[in-house]
């Protein structure tokens, strides 16, 4: 199943994707719902981030590929971002003033379905609702340099998700491709990240709850490329879809 979050005629709505068209619910993912029996084309709609999460949280160094010369860690190590940077299918990502080095980072997003407390990676894969596609866009000159991540990991725009939730992928072995401008930049298998999702979720919940909706960036593989204004930027992940940003500058 894929759920689709989406405005159309100023209203915003769930919906499932059945083909070219989405099943239009009454609810949430994250709460009851029911189908309505209406139906409407995934032409007509605008498709929103599929969550408005309270919190973003993500995995810094967690494929091999991306570790270089760097030693695996003992434990997920993990960063926020806030729910201000969350970025829609298709909207544009900004660069800012001040760091002329900013990146793309595609990567698998873990979308939670039930609260998540002290969970054990089995309890927290049971609340897990699905999975999406992100990009972790990180401003490099103020990562290396701030004392905190705040604007090089979360300032607004830099957490693009999309194009839905998809509830029923192997996100262990799923194929995940960045390309700029049509050209791969990133190409790896989710079997290459170090800690597994579970993990991931069971150990961020020993210190902060986590809600229906909240997000969890995963990690990027390999390496990461510079964007520049006029890019147009593409997350796919296997069964998932395409998450498709443009860049633009202040």
């Amino acid at each position: 199943m894929k759920f689709a979050r989406y405005t159309l005629d100023g209203t915003i709505s769930y919906g499932i994707v059945s083909g070219d068209r989405l099943r239009v619910l009454s609810g949430s993912p994250f709460t009851e719902y029911s189908e309505t029996g209406e139906t409407v084309a995934l032409a007509d709609v605008q498709l929103l981030a599929p969550t408005t999460p309270s919190k973003v949280l993500a995995v810094g160094l967690n494929y091999r590929s991306h570790l270089g010369r760097q030693p695996e860690p003992g434990n997920p190590e993990i960063f926020i971002k806030t729910p201000s940077c969350i970025n829609d299918p298709g909207g544009e990502i900004v660069l800012p003033d001040g760091d002329d080095e900013v990146h793309a980072e595609g990567e698998l997003v873990v979308v939670i379905k039930e609260q998540t407390r002290k969970a054990t990676p089995e309890e927290a894969a049971a609340n897990i609702l699905g999975v999406t596609c992100g990009n972790d866009v990180s401003a490099r000159t103020w990562q290396s340099n701030d004392l905190q991540w705040w604007r090089a990991k979360a300032s607004d725009t830099f957490g693009p998700m999309g194009p839905v939730i998809a509830t029923d992928v192997d996100y262990t072995d799923a194929q995940l491709e960045t390309r700029i401008n049509g050209d791969v930049v990133q190409a790896q298998t989710t079997a290459d990240l170090i800690f597994p999702v579970p993990t991931i979720v069971s150990f961020i919940s020993q210190a902060i709850t986590l809600e229906p909706g909240d997000a969890v960036f995963t990690g990027t593989p390999g390496t990461t490329s510079a964007l520049k204004a006029g890019d147009v930027v593409e997350i796919e992940i296997e069964g998932i879809g395409v998450l498709k940003n443009h860049v633009v500058g202040q």
